[in-house]
């Protein structure tokens, strides 16, 4: 055996004092935290994949949108609980001009990030009608969401779609709506953390379910047109980032200011909320909240009971740079590719040394290179394997805490700066020879 970079014994001591039990389950803080208090007791520098962070720059025309508003006094105004008008404007245009499809400004709503939205949505979805108690998670996915549901005291079931693309989509969803107690459907396109894309007939499957069974679609576009395997970034022009809401109207979908615009910092987004869910009445919503709609229950009641609305600089952030994506005048997808030739060079690494991608397909096309990626080795468990790079001064979050069935890690390539790549595969190199038969 060749010495590992990091001593096994500072690993293994900083696990067992953070009282971490099982490091399969160990949370992205988790990880975080023994890499960080390793680095410094090493002293050796760690490879971090673990946090879903933005490594680039806040947009500059956000930021200078959002300065000049501060300068001009916004701060000392509470903003409209439906929004900044021209952010709704901007948001109803992006959605037509990079999805193709219509919503109204009106249904356009900025939130505190997407997960102040997803929060949000779970609150309204899951009151509309007493009969659906339960939201279903297409996994893997995001594992704060499931953490939402669980401060709100709401039941969810899920399953890993891993063996279920396609063709097999349909009955596996159906098995569970058939149940007539799910009152949303919750995935992310890409996915978080398997990067893997919907296709076309995927989305036309679950968007016909969603109207036959009357349930909602919650669409997590926090990677927004970041599927790097085509042009998304012509604005008006076909491809289109693809979405449910070209096969039903019972949609929400989340756009982020965070990892498109890297404005992760102000906490920013918008929930786009189709126009015939948005002005929908649901007879225990009504009961509940004075007759409101789908859409003013979840702006004037949820949003305002949580947060009184979202920071008003920051929505005048938002609608710069959508307006300038819209306008063409601002590329976000151009600044944001980087994190594609990030995984391209990182997975060429990993699979020389023995690993493989797990969620490694969309049906008949591999997945693209972007924000996040999949690797397992040999048959090591998702804990095994997280722990042992620990010891090579890699870190990792398991599978099995985005509700995947698969043994693996989830690798996120934000952070990766120029030279690790040879740090990288200096160590796997001997990662491999240490492990040659696990």
């Amino acid at each position: 055996m060749k010495e590992t970079p990091i001593k096994k014994s500072i690993v293994d001591g900083l696990i067992a004092k953070l009282g971490i039990q099982d490091f399969a389950k160990a949370t992205i803080r988790e990880v975080k935290q023994v890499a960080a208090m390793a680095e410094k007791e090493s002293g050796v520098e760690f490879i971090k994949m673990e946090m879903g962070i933005p490594g680039l720059p806040a947009a500059q025309v956000g930021v200078d949108a959002q300065v000049k508003a501060l300068q001009d006094g916004i701060a000392h105004s509470y903003p409209d609980i439906q929004g900044y008008p021209e952010l709704k404007k901007q948001a109803s245009r992006f959605v037509k001009a990079f999805i193709n499809v219509d919503i109204a400004p009106e249904g356009c709503v900025p939130v505190s990030g997407s997960m102040q939205g997803t929060f949000a949505s779970f609150l309204t979805c899951s009151q509309a009608d007493r009969k659906k108690d339960t939201v279903l998670f297409i996994d893997p996915g995001f594992p704060v969401q499931k953490m939402q549901l669980q401060v709100q005291g709401v039941k969810y079931e899920t399953f890993d779609v891993y063996d279920y693309r396609g063709d097999k989509l349909h009955d596996k969803l159906e098995s569970y709506l058939s149940k007539g107690n799910i009152c949303a459907i919750v995935y992310s396109n890409p996915n978080n953390p398997a990067w893997i894309c919907m296709t076309e007939s995927e989305l036309k499957t679950i968007g016909e379910l969603a109207t036959q069974y009357d349930t909602i679609i919650m669409e997590d576009l926090a990677y927004f047109a970041m599927d790097f395997r085509q042009d998304l970034s012509k604005p008006f022009e076909a491809p289109y980032q693809p979405t449910v809401a070209h096969y039903t109207d019972n949609y929400i979908l989340l756009i982020s200011g965070s990892k498109a615009f890297s404005y992760a910092g102000e906490r920013i987004g918008v929930t786009c909320i189709s126009d015939k869910l948005f002005h929908r009445h649901y007879a225990d919503l009504s009961a509940r909240y004075e007759g409101l709609p789908f859409g003013l229950v979840f702006s004037t009641r949820m949003l305002y009971a949580l947060s009184s609305g979202t920071s008003h600089s920051a929505q005048y952030a938002m609608a710069a740079m959508l307006k300038a994506a819209c306008d063409g005048d601002y590329n976000f997808r151009q600044e944001v590719k980087v994190y594609g030739d990030r995984a391209r060079k990182l997975k060429e690494i990993f699979l020389r040394h023995g690993f493989h991608i797990v969620y490694d397909r969309d049906l008949d096309k591999p997945i693209a290179d972007g924000f996040y990626f999949t690797i397992g080795y040999k048959q090591m468990t998702s804990g095994e394997l997280a722990k042992e790079l620990m010891y090579y001064g890699v870190s990792a979050i398991c599978l099995i805490t985005t509700g995947s069935h698969q043994e693996g890690l989830r690798v996120c390539t934000s952070f990766i700066e120029n030279h690790q790549y040879e740090q990288l595969d200096e160590r796997m190199t001997i990662f491999e020879e240490n492990n040659p038969d696990k």
